[in-house]
């Protein structure tokens, strides 16, 4: 099975974050979890650690109703700094926004690799680990 070292999760509703956490730990494929409450924490994050790829997330969990920085204005953000990240990030978003208008744009931004409805099961992590 594929292990990644670095994921994080960038949201600010504290029972899906500790129930993601709990089943991303259940899977073992992930040694650290990073938590964001907003997109604006993550981004400075990864601006601090642009060249530092051991810490640096291979995936991202956004969501897109968030204080400060929502995931749609961090996406935009994250475009700009993604050619000078030191490596490939994966963004899934994990809403649970059903807009077909939120999953049309969602999948028009090529840094997003994919839509998902909260809640995000074990078998789906486990699928998306396995794709990287």
């Amino acid at each position: 099975m594929t292990q990644i070292k670095n994921l994080a999760l960038v949201d600010d509703d504290d029972v899906f974050v500790f129930l993601t956490k709990k089943t991303i730990e259940q899977t073992k494929l992930v040694d650290l979890i990073k938590v964001f409450g907003n997109g604006l924490d993550a981004i400075n994050f990864l601006k601090e650690n642009k060249n530092n790829v051991d810490v640096l997330p291979e995936i991202i969990l956004l969501d897109l109703s968030m204080p400060i920085m929502n995931g749609w204005q961090f996406l935009e953000e994250f475009t700009k700094i993604n050619p000078s990240l030191g490596k490939k990030i994966t963004i899934y978003i994990c809403s649970s926004s059903i807009s077909q208008d939120d999953i049309t744009r969602a999948k028009s931004i090529n840094e997003v690799s994919d839509y998902i409805i909260k809640p995000i099961t074990k078998d789906k992590l486990i699928d998306l680990i396995e794709k990287l």
